[in-house]
């Protein structure tokens, strides 16, 4: 909470559009930030991406409240994950597997601009088993604010969503993997 500025006593909402930033997740925050600066007990870490900040900057500058965090980048991700109550971000694989493995609200804003549409396919997925919400691209700016004032007003929803994404995590998978590759490694050794 330090590293960032942040408040024990507020629930943080993390925006990430991952390490570059997203256009559309900038745009909705942009868009509902009046309405998310009103909102009592609530902090923002927004991670908007290095070719976003200067212009968000230029154009928020000093208008942008004490609980908004504008930052170009997150150098600890696992800090600003660990201050989140709820996240929002995209729903690549390796997204997912950290919202799992930490067991966090998520609204999920797949990116249009990926083969074969995969992240809408990774949303759903959680979606269905209750483990997440999903916003899709073209409508995020329309409904984020909504979805993120009801998330953090209904601390059951919030749990529910980390319970169920929680039973999703693949524990120890980095270990599982490696020796998978050794068997395979030592099958054809032989």
């Amino acid at each position: 909470m330090e590293l960032y500025g942040l408040d024990l006593e507020k629930r943080t909402i993390l925006v990430t559009g991952g390490s570059l930033g997203a256009g559309s997740l900038n745009g909705a925050v942009r868009k509902n930030l009046e309405l998310i600066a009103s909102w009592k007990n609530i902090q923002l870490l927004w991670q908007c991406g290095g070719s976003y900040y200067d212009s968000l900057q230029k154009e928020i500058g000093e208008n942008l409240p004490a609980h908004i965090r504008l930052t170009p980048f997150l150098n600890r991700m696992d800090l600003a994950y660990a201050c989140a109550d709820v996240v929002v971000a995209r729903a690549g694989a390796g997204t997912i597997s950290e919202l799992c493995l930490l067991e966090k609200a998520a609204v999920l804003v797949p990116s249009p601009n990926v083969a074969e549409d995969h992240q809408t396919k990774n949303a759903l997925a959680l979606v269905k088993k209750g483990a997440a919400l999903m916003v899709r691209d073209a409508e995020v700016s329309e409904k984020l604010a909504e979805i993120l004032q009801e998330l953090t007003e209904q601390e059951g929803k919030r749990e529910g969503l980390a319970t169920n994404i929680a039973s999703l995590a693949v524990h120890n998978s980095d270990l599982r993997i490696a020796q998978e590759i050794l068997k395979r490694v030592d099958g054809k050794a032989k």
